[in-house]
């Protein structure tokens, strides 16, 4: 019996096995809701044991799921996630839960909310920090409409989240617009790896009374009644309200000095408290903000003593909580290769400093942290912060490996053209899960790195196809005076068991041919290019001979290569682990169309769309950039030359 068979969850899932969506939960007495979060964790602990997915965060986030649905009429009130970790008793309880056995499988469930999937899913959620301004749209939407029933919108972020620019752009904004947004602090002193920052070390410390709260709100509501105030002037009694609750209480609130108002912190595990509280402020006038306790793998002892490795744990035994690793061929991941030779070359270059933003594990910059803890610096959920503070440290003389994640890096696009490129600083970004990443889909896969860095003036572009020139790369850009770098990597292991080779510097802007053929050539960039070294091989034993370029550098491309390949090559064929508009297909086009060079070009990537989730290898063959379909369109090619 498995999660796959309905019968089999309405009978071991009492309570849970009756709730088709939030109407059901709601037809509960309020002492039922801690039975059901126990059902809740413990259908998340089988489920996710064999079929793995973000662990950590949703077991965290369970009663204040069980509350919010419990509290508000979903989903005419709009529920908002921000990041989509801690949401999947949200999908379990909004008509999910007997799919959820295909969460994040090809053409099963989003491991993070999407409105194509589900009317409960108000907004996209796989990015950190947009949910209050989202959030603060839609609540400002609901009053331009003039819906005759009040809307409620609720965005949930958590404490790291909530240190993001964006989210404090989103407060600052909500403070001076009339809007009903309610704002869900979920607050576990933790992102992927530790928070960090003075905000985080703000919220361990914060104490409110609630009584003080409730008192306040009884005497806001009783001059009201008296029109005495009214919600043209509230803003200058909260501002007095929060200058003499400073007095009392000796403490600044960051909130109500934003004029939003503040509730808590409360227990976020106490159920039945959240729904009292949730009752109690959900019709209030303007912005608030109500702050929750609670603790990352509630529930599941293994976890809650080890967060970080259980944000994501892969599978695990669900009785002891023993992982089980798989079984790999001898190689090790691309970003612990990335780790293992910063810190090598930090040993004997002073000059060499790490910035990441919130992935210090992820990227694997916490090698470097632990061995140069004064020359590391994870700046938290603000990559364009990441950005510009390692063009500082650059400006003065330093050399910056500032890793972060394809995806994210996009977030701080104005801040690599403005404060890197255009003063020429000697930046290099080490951007990790470049490419398809796999089952965390849509808003992860590093699609458009390439794309969005080959044309920004200055940049140099590269992306090593094994493990010895990711470390040949690390090693020849150390020592540039001048000029920003990216080098991009894929998620996951390499290719090479003896990945730690003898340094050895690179001429930028110089690939290499690897085999020769006779009318077509194959042009790849990165990784995808042993995928393309074994396509060559298969058809050489059928006795097509192709010739195969790793390019290495997309930005300066090898001007002796393409000229090679436009004069001895009938047609040719360009793989990259990226969106096909604007990397290297595009450029290549380019180039032989600029020198005047009749070839046949055919582009091999990602396609001009979104792409899902599902197994990286589920995802190359849906994007056409399997073995089989690059095979396929040479074949096609050879027949037509």
């Amino acid at each position: 019996m498995s999660l796959s068979d309905k019968k089999y969850i309405k009978e071991k899932y009492q309570l849970l096995g009756q709730i088709d969506c939030p109407a059901d939960l709601r037809k509960l007495s309020h002492t039922e809701l801690p039975a059901v979060c126990a059902e809740l964790r413990e259908f998340l602990i089988e489920a996710l044991s064999e079929n793995p997915g973000h662990f950590a965060s949703s077991m965290g986030a369970v009663e204040i799921t069980v509350a919010l649905h419990y509290a508000l009429n979903t989903p005419y009130d709009r529920l908002l996630w921000d990041v989509g970790h801690q949401a999947y008793s949200h999908k379990i309880l909004t008509g999910r839960r007997d799919e959820f056995y295909t969460n994040r499988k090809l053409n099963g469930l989003s491991g993070f909310p999407n409105p194509e999937e589900s009317e409960y899913d108000s907004f996209i959620a796989g990015h950190a920090s947009n949910s209050i301004s989202a959030g603060l749209g839609m609540a400002i939407a609901s009053r331009i409409n003039k819906d005759t029933e009040r809307r409620n919108v609720v965005a949930v972020i958590g404490d790291a989240s909530i240190g993001g620019g964006m989210a404090f752009e989103a407060l600052n904004n909500a403070s001076i617009n009339v809007n009903n947004l309610l704002i869900i602090l979920n607050d576990n002193d933790m992102a992927i790896d530790q928070s960090v920052g003075a905000l985080g070390d703000y919220m361990t410390k914060i104490h409110a009374s609630a009584n003080y709260n409730h008192l306040r709100y009884k005497v806001y509501k009783f001059f009201k009644k008296l029109h005495l105030i009214d919600d043209k002037h509230k803003g200058l009694i909260l501002r007095f309200n929060n200058s003499l609750k400073a007095l009392l209480t000796n403490q600044q609130n960051i909130f109500e000095g934003l004029n939003v108002r503040y509730f808590g912190p409360f227990d976020g595990h106490d159920v039945e408290r959240i729904v009292r509280v949730l009752n109690d402020i959900k019709e209030m006038d303007g912005p608030r903000i109500l702050h929750l306790r609670t603790r990352k793998g509630k529930g599941f002892e293994v976890a809650e003593k080890n967060p970080s490795v259980w944000h994501a744990p892969g599978k695990f035994d669900s009785k002891t909580g023993e992982l089980k690793k798989s079984v790999g061929n001898g190689t090790i991941k691309y970003q612990d290769v990335f780790g293992k030779t910063l810190v090598e070359l930090a040993e004997k270059n002073d000059k060499i400093v790490g910035v990441t933003a919130a992935m210090p594990s992820g990227t694997s910059m916490c090698l470097m942290q632990d061995r140069f803890p004064m020359r590391t610096f994870d700046v938290g959920i603000a990559e364009g912060h990441a950005v510009t503070f390692s063009a500082g440290l650059a400006k003065d003389g330093l050399k910056p490996f500032c890793a972060i994640y394809s995806t994210f890096l996009q977030r701080a696009y104005d801040s690599i053209i403005n404060d890197v490129a255009i003063l020429n600083l000697p930046v290099t970004f080490c951007i990790d899960r470049a490419g398809l990443v796999g089952e965390d889909g849509v808003t992860h896969q590093g699609a458009f790195d390439m794309a969005y860095m080959r044309c920004v003036p200055n940049m140099v572009v590269a992306a090593p196809m094994n493990e010895h020139w990711l470390r040949n790369l690390m090693y020849t850009v150390q020592s540039r005076e001048s000029g920003p770098v990216a080098i991009r990597y894929p998620r996951g292991y390499g290719v090479l068991v003896d990945w730690k080779n003898d340094f050895k510097s690179i001429e930028i802007g110089r690939g290499r041919k690897l085999t020769d053929g006779d009318n077509i050539a194959l042009l790849s960039i990165g990784h995808i290019g042993n995928r393309v070294a074994e396509v060559v091989e298969e058809l050489r034993s059928q006795g097509i001979n192709v010739a195969h370029y790793d390019m290495i550098f997309l930005k300066p491309l090898d001007n002796d290569i393409l000229a090679e390949v436009g004069e001895k090559y009938k047609a040719v064929v360009t793989v990259e682990d990226g969106t096909v508009v604007g990397g290297l297909g595009s450029a290549v086009m380019e180039w032989l169309n600029e020198h005047d060079y009749n070839v046949k070009v055919r582009k091999v990537g990602m396609p001009d769309e979104f792409v899902p989730h599902g197994t990286v290898s589920e995802l190359y063959k849906l994007c056409g950039m399997d073995n089989d379909s690059i095979k396929e369109v040479i074949m096609s090619l050879h027949k037509s030359i």
